[in-house]
């Protein structure tokens, strides 16, 4: 036995040292993937030497004789961070993720092989101009330089990740950049979820007023009387159609589904505004979080001067930040860019459609999409007048297809002289608030309001990208799909840029958009009738008005600010027949438990702190209150809702034009109050924290259940590398703070913290040197990295790190500094 028990434990040391020194060389080969920031290299292309100074935070102060060679140190700097990432996207928009991923990814190539956002973007470099073509020329022979060395000089693979997928690497040539902005404009579309689903509701009310409630327009807005959905054809259409969509990959550009696709917060004060007396401007996009963040920064010292802030991999320009002159930001304008059209099919021939004329056959190719360790599939595209056909099985649109038609999609970005990036270029080098704007006038898509500061103490607001041109007789008002064979619902082109609506110089001195309604026009000179925000606009307005002067510092509070107006609103609403009402029920009673919860939030002033459990209370109270007050009308169709609509909540306990009867269950023969429901509601919230978070509802706290998930598109699924490469923090903040952390709602972590704001900047023209920024990770996209996470923390902390264009600073303490030169 003894000799037994010695060489058992000799067997078991040796698997242990064995799986030790595996696990070693593995994590030194991946290693050697993390670029040395230290180095002189000798590459081709270069007209002359270029510095790229990483200072403390990794970011990289590029410096170089001519533009071309700084937009190439760019290239070279984003292909050592972030090369997987610059990968994946160009291959999402290019439609062959399944030559990698094998079956899970088809769906998303298929859509993106029928929008064909590669081949627009491939063909809209011709209609660049050719300064902007010999910029991106320079980009992509940066990213191919460094693609080289690491061939050449053995330095791993570029990124760890291709060790599993991709050894071999196609050269970077400028379409991929301009594919990355296809890929944004994806990414930032809303309206044809918005149509789907609004036809869904349309389908299953018996009251067809009661969709003003379910999805209202923003306070406000006055839309004319809609046509019936199901009037607008003779096939019948189901009333409660299932989702036939499958569930989305990470990376499917509309990965985390309506309602999440771009939002921001933006606003500026002129000197007259600023305790300092310098123009102010701070500005926070909101994307889905990810790991790596989809931002990195990065500063360039171009002819016309620095220029830093965030950029996106892939494309070589700062999208948000400042130069010495001028400061600017963005917000999705959420202008209604998209429309969905119902195309009737010939039911002699279904090669042909519907069109005002007759009969037309659809334009149509073959393409072939690889999927790993399987058979190629061949799919058949088909395009019309009013564009690609999108199958059913994309965005639910089969539940509101009749038989024997098709859906078509016209979309402003669908063109082939899609100029959006050449915007970017200009407003680097613009010098006042006109040359910004007039920069504007070469983007396309995805709109977006253009808020800009200059030094000379003035500030505005700019709506970027096309406008469609619609008829007035529009059947839908681009709201709900429309027959495609009607004139009046087709495009008749796009508006001309004076259109837009701008905004110069206010006279209260103060400017800001959170994807709020930002202008009252009618249909068809409208913007949009459905907005990002009706909530976030109400506390940023308080916030400016509570302050005569304002600072950087109150600009950045104003940014971090966690207290929910929608909270605020609704909350007394709902619980005013509940607060302060009945006796005191026994301990340990279900009673008791919602009357401590009610206590709680009683004392509450709003605020979603991490720390709190109020937040989280408040939070699950209104996703059970929404799904009581709509399940038994909508049926299956309210699983498309888990996300709390505030207006619609405030519309139902208000009593606003009936909408109260919402309260009644139609089934049940007793008539519920709104009262009822609450209540109801409110137990079945505790009952889920309870079993989730424990009894004592004290102890609860919102950070627990309102992570941040930065989460790694490909891998962060695995169980054996998702421990390593997804970020997880506890967060503050929520879907309708100013410091928004967007939930999904539903799913098994429904409060955790899905959409927020990758990058923040602040600048302050009275000091410009004293501007920071900060992003949600790290500069780095390698795992095993310092810098993958490192900013991360001082993201959630709401932390930042100096913006600084003064060279000196940049080099003092720095991590180190390539120098390329010309081979």
């Amino acid at each position: 036995m003894p000799v037994i028990l010695r060489w058992l434990v000799r067997l078991v040391s040796i698997a242990i040292a064995l799986s030790v020194a595996a696990i070693a060389v593995v994590w030194w080969i991946a290693g050697r993937s993390i670029p040395e920031y230290d180095a002189d290299w000798q590459v081709d292309g270069l007209t002359g030497p270029v510095e790229i100074v990483r200072n403390t935070s990794a970011i990289p102060h590029i410096f170089g004789e001519t533009d071309e060679d700084v937009f190439y140190g760019l290239g070279f700097a984003h292909a050592q961070d972030r090369l997987w990432q610059m990968l994946m996207v160009r291959r999402t928009v290019q439609g062959r993720l399944s030559e990698l991923f094998g079956r899970p990814t088809v769906q998303i190539d298929d859509l993106m092989r029928r929008l064909d956002l590669y081949g627009h973007a491939r063909r809209s470099v011709e209609a660049l101009e050719p300064q902007t073509i010999s910029e991106l020329q320079a980009y992509s022979d940066g990213v191919n330089a460094w693609i080289r060395l690491v061939g050449s000089e053995a330095l791993g693979r570029g990124a760890p990740e291709l060790f599993l997928f991709e050894p071999e690497i196609a050269p970077w040539r400028p379409a991929d950049s301009v594919a990355v902005s296809f890929a944004m404009a994806l990414q930032l579309a809303t309206h044809h979820e918005e149509e789907v689903l609004r036809a869904r509701a349309a389908l299953a009310l018996d009251d067809p007023e009661r969709l003003a409630d379910l999805l209202p327009d923003a306070p406000g807005t006055g839309a004319t009387e809609l046509a019936d959905y199901a009037s607008l054809f003779d096939a019948p259409l189901p009333r409660y159609a299932q989702s036939l969509s499958p569930p989305r990959h990470p990376l499917h550009p509309n990965y985390l589904g309506r309602g999440r696709g771009g939002a921001s917060n933006i606003f500026a004060a002129t000197p007259e505004r600023s305790a300092a007396g310098g123009a102010l401007l701070a500005n926070d996009p909101h994307l889905e979080l990810t790991a790596p963040s989809p931002w990195y920064l990065a500063r360039l010292e171009l002819s016309t001067g620095g220029v830093i802030g965030g950029t996106i991999p892939g494309m070589p320009m700062v999208v948000a930040g400042r130069s010495e002159t001028l400061a600017w930001g963005i917000t999705n304008a959420y202008l209604d860019d998209m429309d969905l059209h119902v195309e009737e099919l010939n039911p002699d021939n279904p090669q042909e459609y519907r069109t005002p004329e007759g009969w037309a056959p659809f334009e149509t190719r073959r393409s072939i999409i690889e999927i790993a360790d399987e058979t190629p599939i061949t799919i058949t595209l088909r395009n019309t007048e009013n564009g690609p056909v999108i199958p059913g099985t994309h965005f639910d649109i089969a539940t509101v297809t009749p038989p024997g038609h098709v859906m078509s999609l016209s979309w402003t970005a669908l063109t082939d002289e899609n100029t959006s990036i050449q915007t970017g270029l200009r407003l680097m080098r613009a010098q006042t608030i006109e040359e910004a704007f007039a920069a504007g006038e070469d983007f396309v898509a995805p709109a977006q309001n253009l808020m800009v500061a200059s030094a000379d103490g003035r500030i505005g607001m700019q709506v970027i990208g096309h406008i469609p041109w619609r008829m007035t007789g529009h059947q839908t008002q681009a709201r709900m799909p429309s027959p495609g064979w009607e004139p009046d619902n087709r495009w008749q082109g796009i508006t001309q840029y004076f259109a837009n609506p701008t905004f110069i110089d206010p006279e209260g001195g103060v400017l800001g958009n959170t994807n709020n309604k930002s202008v009252d026009r009618d249909f068809p000179l409208h913007i949009s009738f459905d907005w990002g925000d009706t909530q976030r606009i109400t506390r940023l307005t308080r916030l400016m008005r509570d302050r005569q002067v304002h600072t950087r510092d109150s600009f950045i509070e104003a940014q971090l600010d966690a207290v929910s107006a929608a909270a605020r609103n609704i909350l007394p609403l709902v619980a005013r027949d509940l607060w302060f009402t009945g006796e005191t029920a026994p301990a340990g009673t279900p009673e008791r438990r919602r009357q401590r919860a009610l206590e709680l939030l009683a004392d509450w002033d709003g605020e979603m702190n991490e720390h709190l459990p109020e937040p989280l209370i408040y939070a699950s109270w209104m996703r059970h209150l929404q799904q009581r007050l709509i399940r038994d009308e909508i049926g299956p169709l309210a699983d498309e809702f888990w996300q709390l609509e505030p207006v619609f909540i405030e519309r139902v306990f208000r009593d606003v034009n009936g909408a109260a009867v919402w309260c009644d269950v139609g089934p049940s023969t007793a008539t519920e109050t709104c009262t009822d429901i609450a209540r109801l509601a409110l137990d079945d919230a505790l009952q889920e924290l309870s079993e989730a978070y424990g009894e004592d509802l004290e102890s609860w706290r919102w950070g627990a259940a309102h992570e941040a998930h930065h989460d790694h598109p490909v891998l962060g699924d695995t169980r054996l590398f998702s421990w390593i490469v997804n970020i997880r923090q506890p967060t503050s903040g929520g879907d309708f703070t100013l410091q928004r952390g967007a939930t999904l709602g539903d799913g098994p972590t429904p409060y955790a913290n899905m959409h927020a704001a990758g990058y923040r900047g602040v600048y302050d023209f009275a000091d410009p040197e004293s501007s920071v920024f900060i992003i949600s990770t790290g500069q780095s996209g390698h795992p095993l990295s310092r810098h993958y996470d490192d900013l991360g923390e001082l993201w959630r902390r709401g932390e930042y790190v100096p913006m600084t264009l003064d060279p000196d600073l940049a080099r003092a303490g720095n991590l180190g500094i390539t120098t390329l030169t010309p081979r």
